[in-house]
């Protein structure tokens, strides 16, 4: 067979165990929230769907609960109902009939879950919660493990049963399995804790039971944490050691070597590493597990995950020999066809997984289905399929206001459905705020995202108008226009007592050489905005003290960046004063109040203070006719929102209804 001209590796042909998939990229387990009545659904099938039409070899399904105690919540997906098998029957259909394989991944999520939904203690090997403010679990008896090791059987026997093309069992990411192996969950003085050979007991049982289920004939393999990155927890070196024993142990056909734990701590945030991570930091661990099954006589196929955003970075750690396969989950979230992009020699139309987490990781926290900012259509497949959008018979022509991220989403999907589109915007240059980030090496993956939305600007033949102001006269002008405003939010800062004057993150980024050495920054709005800023100003030298009545720093980022975020700032000798508010800024002293005393108060020494509130929305003015507004222009918000309601916008387009005062908001 011919190898492809660029991604030669990527394109290989592999034999897992007893499964052919077409080629060495795989979209690993990953949770959607889907679920329905704990059952998989059809917004599960059209995701997937769309994804193996996309040109993935292989899917694994999310984690499939094997019993009530591991359920959480009702979009989580059980497997153990035998209402679940023609369910998972469809979706392994439609896969297959895209040319790619299924495996079901199947796990106990043990103290993971509150216990609130299925009422029910959560289990676990201890008594030990995972975070502070999660319930302790219940310490699992001797009979609660044997029904968990068989129900990991019988859930593997009725995926296959599905048509599911294998088996993945989950050791990874601190659930049940991991918790009895990990000393730090487990403090068990029975035969499942104390000594390796004991804590490894409930893992070898749970593989046994299921490689005899389904037979050698089958293909099985395991997903590991290969470091929890937690102190007093399961390190390489350990796993090194572990995996190779379960290995000989127990028949497997493939290694997934995954990182860190469901823990209240650091090692949260690695697991779905952000931008901030560097789309290398992880491979080292791949090759170490790699190395260590080299010594058996018939080596695992070994896969590897965590920020393969992009097609090369698979081609180049395929050809280092270390990993068989490349697991690609947020990349297939934001491209379902990034694989036949790739093929294609398409891979500069590939929409960019640019690891801001907000569209998948933060909805998670939130218990929401996940979508992705880049790529509003996912887990729309059904309701948004594409080609985007229905083609209407008779066209106005379109204005967009706003050169945003919400602006040229709505501008390049109207011209892509064949509107004739002109985008104005104030400014010289395409991409709003966003621009400010050019500022921000860790938060610079936004850019790519930018760059994209600007080409694909560009290849729909949207005509621009830059340096150009919306006002009464250009309204005329496109008087037939149909119009979509995206004309974002003015910056805003808290008012003082007295003349004292805060700056906007706006005004700061414009001008950052008179800020002088020493500032101090008062976080009211909680999103990334405030301490993205906090950080590089620490990494251009200066003092940071940064002000947070709420307690917490970034309180609405999720748990999956938010810890690595708040050790960098610790790393950065960001100082931050929680439960106090800024009163006042005189003649080089910033005063806070506390908030708990109110007499109490604190003084630091500033040269400066930034301390952003809400902006205030650039409201579309009552022309009297119809304007869609999207974006800041309706609350200030997230780029997640503006983009998602200019996709949303420019789909609607010939269906909108006027509201009262002419004025049409996307997503209110």
């Amino acid at each position: 067979m011919d190898l492809h001209s660029t991604f030669p590796n990527v394109f290989r042909p592999l034999t897992i165990g007893h499964t052919q998939v077409r080629n060495r990229i795989f979209v690993p387990a990953h949770t959607t929230n889907f679920g329905e009545n704990n059952l998989p659904s059809v917004r599960h099938l059209a995701y997937h769907q769309a994804r193996a039409a996309g040109g993935a070899g292989l899917i694994i399904f999310e984690g499939i609960r094997v019993h009530k105690s591991s359920l959480g919540r009702q979009q989580g997906v059980n497997g153990y109902e035998r209402e679940a098998i023609p369910k998972f029957r469809e979706i392994a259909k439609a896969v297959q009939g895209e040319g790619a394989k299924l495996f079901g991944q199947v796990l106990h999520l043990g103290r993971h879950i509150d216990g609130n939904f299925a009422r029910m203690a959560a289990w676990s090997a201890s008594s030990i919660p995972w975070t502070a403010t999660a319930p302790a679990p219940h310490p699992m008896t001797k009979d609660e493990i044997k029904v968990v090791v068989k129900a990991h059987a019988d859930v593997a026997m009725n995926l296959l049963e599905a048509g599911l093309d294998g088996i993945e069992l989950q050791l990874a990411h601190g659930h049940l399995l991991q918790q009895f192996l990990s000393p730090i969950a487990n403090r068990r003085e029975d035969d499942y804790g104390g000594s390796l050979e004991n804590r490894l007991r409930i893992v070898l049982e749970t593989a046994e039971a299921v490689r005899h289920a389904v037979g050698a004939t089958q293909t099985l393999g395991i997903r590991v944490s290969a470091d929890e990155f937690l102190a007093g927890g399961l390190t390489l070196d350990d796993m090194c050691k572990i995996v190779p024993m379960i290995a000989n142990a127990v028949p497997l056909d493939f290694v997934n070597v995954s990182h860190s734990a469901y823990h209240g701590s650091y090692t949260i945030s690695t697991q779905m590493a952000d931008m901030a991570f560097s789309s290398a930091q992880f491979r080292y661990l791949t090759d170490a597990m790699s190395s260590a099954l080299d010594g058996l006589p018939k080596k695992p196929i070994v896969m590897s995950v965590c920020r393969y955003n992009r097609i090369e970075l698979a081609e180049e750690m395929l050809a280092s020999g270390k990993a068989d396969m490349i697991g690609m989950a947020r990349a297939h979230i934001a491209d379902p066809e990034i694989v036949n992009k790739a093929f294609d020699g398409r891979v500069d139309q590939t929409i960019p997984c640019i690891g801001c987490n907000q569209g998948c990781a933060d909805m998670l926290a939130q218990s929401l289905a996940i979508t992705c900012l880049a790529n509003p259509r996912t887990g729309r497949e059904r309701e948004w399929p594409s080609p985007l959008g229905v083609m209407t018979k008779v066209k106005k022509p379109l204005l967009v206001i706003g050169g945003g991220p919400g602006g040229m989403q709505a501008a390049w999907m109207a011209a892509q459905r064949g509107y004739a589109v002109t985008l104005v915007d104030l400014k010289d240059e395409l991409g709003g705020a966003l621009n400010y980030l050019k500022k921000m090496p860790l938060r610079k993956e936004f850019l790519n995202f930018v760059e994209w939305q600007k080409r694909r600007v560009n290849e729909t033949g949207v005509r621009l108008e830059l340096n150009r102001i919306a006002d009464a006269t250009l309204l005329a002008a496109y008087a037939d226009h149909e119009i979509i405003w995206a004309a974002g939010a003015k910056p805003e800062a808290q008012d003082m007592l007295g003349n004292a004057q805060a700056l906007t993150l706006e005004a700061a980024l414009t001008q950052p050489n008179t800020l002088g050495n020493r500032v101090v920054m008062v976080d009211h709005l909680g999103t990334w905005a405030v301490v993205s800023v906090a950080e590089y100003l620490a990494d251009s030298g200066l003092e940071v003290t940064l002000v947070v009545p709420t307690g917490v720093p970034a309180w609405k980022v999720s748990v999956y960046s938010s810890f690595a975020l708040r050790d960098r700032l610790k790393k950065k000798k960001i100082r931050i004063v929680g439960g106090y508010r800024l009163r006042h800024f005189e003649a080089g002293v910033a005063e806070l109040e506390d908030l708990s005393l109110s007499e109490s108060a604190q003084s630091v020494k500033a040269d400066s203070v930034i301390a952003p509130i809400a902006s205030t929305p650039n409201i579309a003015p009552d022309i009297g006719r119809l304007i869609v507004s999207v974006g800041d222009s309706v609350s200030a918000r997230t780029a997640l929102e503006a983009v998602y309601e200019g996709h949303e916008a420019a789909l609607s387009l010939g269906l909108q209804v006027a509201l009262p005062g002419n004025v049409a908001t996307i997503g209110n």
